[in-house]
């Protein structure tokens, strides 16, 4: 090859290189891609549906990063104070008025408002309340749970009850007639001493809320909280659940196939595994129902995970449509048959599937009465508090009375700087609203015209870094959005 041919080569060689990076370069520039932090095994199977999302919307792509839920907490906040956090992320209920009050949380009504894919009329009223903190909508509500009896219908018929119990009267002539029938060792329900959710649901029953004060102090001094323990102590005291935690079984699903217990208050998680691990001739043998109330089918807690758009993210219309997508009730359907989860939507349960399932029934039914946990960023330690005191009171170390006097105070020193910060916020507005009668209109006028710059009439400073917040508790109250 001549030299003339070998630099035609070449400069047709970098006419070719250039051309297709610059076409790489162009079609990469076209494509957003988000970023999508989930937790557990959600986060193993929503790649499926992500996949077809990307087809939908050639223009979108989503890295999505699942996280370990012992770790994910602790990664959100170190992330929220590094200015880290990702673009969507799947929040477990009760961590959402945490982070809400942080201000990480991009409000979601205005989406909502005009969006025909996300409507709230449609979703269990009781999640879809769990996402709204004070008055301003956080997340959208993607999959849901909640607890209810899972029983041993056999061994109920055997003690005169054909049918699970409706209220807590009928309930607890139950759980005398199948301790009696158990045999030795044998007892009515299993309630781990390491689990507060049984008496929190039994709580959610009464009327009487779990704080009172503005979320700032405890009421389980109340007529409501203390009828529920008593009845919760009352299932130990009279034989009828042994004082055991769910690490002193062998499994939960072994015990219940021996007939250890007949009752035992649990999630949907539980129903594949029940089906899964009860031998065959055991299949017809069990069942669900909605939790007895005082006077007939009662309340529960609502539980599950949202989705959220981080306030800092610079590709909220995408975003905003991935969630839709995985709001779509087909995109649920799929996801409930990947792993279970339930679907926080009405109109999905109305696919045969689940319709006819006779084990999640139960649940579609409680879903309809599900409730909130208080909504501060401190409730997940105070429900340890309550599982402590019941404890307690079980074990002998304190009476019903003294379990409760010392639980209110208990959750009191864990919402002290809640306190601190509500009465600091309630001056600051106080002196907004009230100026100086030494100052009067020309003051106001001054202060409404400055708000917000300096004194030479520029934007204000961006505030300093923000310090990472403890588990379970936030730095100030006027970082809420």
């Amino acid at each position: 090859m001549t030299s003339r041919a070998r630099a035609l080569v070449r400069v047709a060689l970098c006419a070719f290189l250039t051309i297709g990076t610059v076409a790489c370069g162009r079609r990469a520039s076209d494509v957003t891609v988000i970023t999508f932090w989930t937790i557990g095994r959600e986060g193993e199977v929503v790649g499926e549906l992500l996949r077809d999302f990307e087809r939908q919307h050639p223009n979108i792509r989503v890295e999505a990063q699942q996280m370990p839920l012992t770790a994910a907490h602790e990664k959100l906040l170190t992330a929220f104070a590094g200015d880290a956090l990702p673009d969507i992320g799947q929040l477990g209920n009760t961590w959402i008025p945490e982070l809400a009050t942080l201000g990480a949380l991009e409000p979601l009504q205005p989406y909502v408002d005009e969006s025909r894919a996300v409507p709230k009329d449609d979703y269990f009223a009781g999640i879809w309340d769990t996402n709204v903190i004070d008055g301003k909508l956080h997340g959208v509500p993607w999959y849901v749970d909640t607890r209810l009896l899972f029983y041993r219908s056999d061994l109920l018929a055997k003690a005169g009850f054909p049918n699970p119990p409706r209220d807590w009267d009928e309930w607890k002539r139950a759980l005398a007639a199948v301790k009696a029938n158990a045999g030795s060792g044998n007892y009515s329900i299993f309630l781990p001493l390491n689990e507060f959710e049984p008496l929190l649901n039994l709580a959610s029953q009464e009327s009487d809320p779990f704080l009172r004060d503005g979320d700032s102090r405890g009421n389980f001094e109340s007529p409501g909280f203390r009828r529920a323990f008593d009845f919760y102590i009352e299932m130990f005291r009279n034989g009828w659940a042994p004082p055991m935690s769910n690490q002193e079984i062998s499994n939960v699903w072994d015990e219940f196939a021996k007939g250890f217990y007949t009752f035992y208050i649990t999630g949907p998680w539980n129903v594949g595994e029940f089906r899964r691990r009860l031998p065959a001739d055991m299949q017809d043998k069990w069942a669900t129902a909605p939790l007895p109330g005082p006077n007939g089918p009662g309340a529960a807690i609502g539980g599950g995970s949202s989705l959220v758009i981080f306030s800092h993210s610079k590709h909220k219309a995408e975003v905003w449509q991935l969630i839709e997508f995985l709001s779509q009730p087909e995109q649920q359907r799929r996801f409930h048959a990947l792993c279970g989860d339930l679907p926080p939507r009405r109109s999905t349960w109305d696919d045969p599937e689940l319709r006819n399932d006779v084990h999640a029934a139960a649940f579609r039914d409680q879903l309809e009465r599900v409730k909130p946990t208080p909504k501060v960023p401190e409730w997940e330690r105070i429900a340890q508090e309550i599982r402590l005191a019941a404890e307690r009171a079980i074990r002998g170390g304190a009476t019903n009375d003294e379990a409760l006097a010392s639980l209110d105070a208990r959750a009191d020193a864990i919402l002290e700087k809640r306190r601190w910060m509500l009465a600091r916020q309630s001056r600051a507005t106080a002196a907004e609203i009230i100026p100086s009668p030494a100052c009067g209109r020309r003051c106001r006028q001054a202060d409404e015209g400055n708000r917000g710059t300096t004194s030479q009439g520029l934007p204000s400073p961006a505030p300093p870094a923000r310090p990472l917040p403890q588990a379970g508790e936030v730095n100030d109250l006027s970082a809420a959005p």
